[in-house]
């Protein structure tokens, strides 16, 4: 009998018994409890129930302060799409509260991994706005050095930052760095395969890493129904082995106090979370979307009357604290930032073509070398005439 036919009379069962189920391996045992990974069934919400009273006076006025900037920004950049000074715009008005609290639960040392929507979460976090928009307005470079500010580069493609959010995570906690990570991605882009990549190796690795997810309703034209039938997006955390948490992304206290949370959970040591906020996109996709063919007007308006501003503010009018001088100052405020923004970004900028071929490889291929030939020769031909 040769060795394959050893091995085919091991699985044969003796004529007449009865099959026996194998026992598994003990790997195929539960790793982890999945009841404290679930989220709650209602999102967290603080502004409005008895929970706010907690809250500091002063994280009230400056989440107020920088919502209102964020707004202003907002239509601003959007106004620039008009005039044909930036090449695209997404929008996050409506989704302020995710942006701004995920700026502010991070300490200077953290790092924030942004997608292309999240502009406004860099500016939060203190990146000149200019900068923070040189990429959607053509340029070849992302506009910033990532390493002052700790914002790695705006992504384009869905969820691909998220691999690269958790593989910093898990150098820094291997180095002995005590940073966190904050990856900040779409509905859309849970259903890339990068967001559940990152996931699992996030929550094998244990890396100090959260996840943000802004579900905002819509991945362009595709309503979150057409993507997953999941309980929530926050209930997919739990088959990766990390808790889930939804909260109501409109409510820029409950954002920031389930960010905070989980950002210092994983910086003790506990590991990655998945926060799901959920949010709406009053604006559309983009300035090249027309939402209209995929939405309803009264939908938008209906989330228009849970605009996280307006939220903030009757908890402030009810305290006390947002006087006419209040609101003047952050209005002024976020004016001066809007004027600079359009005076800077109205200026042409100075483009060098040759540029084109300086950082492609740190030592040009003879190809590079040839086509840059070329090209100066027909500048240079180009000026004489």
């Amino acid at each position: 009998m040769d060795s394959l036919q050893q091995r085919s009379s091991t699985v044969q069962e003796p004529p007449g018994a009865v099959p026996t189920r194998p026992v598994p391996p003990p790997a195929w045992q539960p790793r982890t409890d999945p009841a404290p990974l679930l989220p709650d069934a209602e999102p967290l919400r603080v502004l409005g129930t008895d929970a706010v009273a907690d809250t500091d006076p002063a994280l009230l006025l400056r989440l107020y302060a920088e919502l209102v900037r964020g707004r202003r920004y907002n239509a601003q950049a959007t106004a620039l799409t008009k005039q044909g000074r930036l090449a695209v715009y997404p929008s996050t008005t409506g989704q302020e509260a995710c942006e701004i609290a995920a700026a502010l639960a991070l300490e200077d040392r953290d790092w924030l991994f942004p997608s292309y929507r999240d502009t406004l979460a860099a500016v939060a976090r203190g990146l000149d706005p200019v900068q923070a928009l040189t990429l959607l307005r053509g340029d070849w470079h992302t506009g910033y050095d990532p390493r002052e500010h700790r914002v790695a580069p705006l992504c384009t493609p869905l969820a691909t930052q998220l691999p690269h959010a958790v593989g910093l995570a898990h150098a820094a906690r291997l180095k002995g760095d005590d940073v966190v990570v904050l990856a900040m991605v779409g509905d859309g882009g849970t259903s890339e395969g990068d967001f559940h990549e990152a996931l699992n190796f996030a929550a094998v690795w244990r890396a100090p890493v959260v996840f943000l997810v802004q579900n905002n309703g819509f991945a362009i034209s595709v309503p979150l129904a057409k993507q997953t039938a999941a309980p929530s997006l926050a209930h997919k955390g739990v088959g990766y082995g990390m808790p889930g948490r939804l909260v109501d992304g409109n409510d820029a206290v409950a954002v920031h106090q389930v960010l905070t949370e989980a950002v210092s959970r994983a910086r003790r040591g506990g590991g990655p979370t998945l926060v799901e906020a959920v949010t709406y996109r009053i604006d559309a996709h983009t300035n090249a979307d027309d939402a209209t063919r995929y939405r309803p007007a009264d939908e938008v308006e209906t989330w228009r009357a849970h605009d996280p501003i307006l939220l903030i503010e009757r908890e402030l009018d009810a305290r006390g604290l947002l006087d006419e001088d209040t609101r003047r100052a952050a209005a002024d405020a976020a004016e001066t930032m809007a004027a600079d923004l359009r005076e800077r970004m109205n200026a042409d900028p100075v483009l060098d073509p040759m540029d084109l071929f300086s950082h492609v490889y740190a030592e040009q291929t003879a190809q590079l070398r040839e086509q840059a030939a070329q090209l100066r020769a027909e500048l240079e031909a180009e000026g004489e005439a």
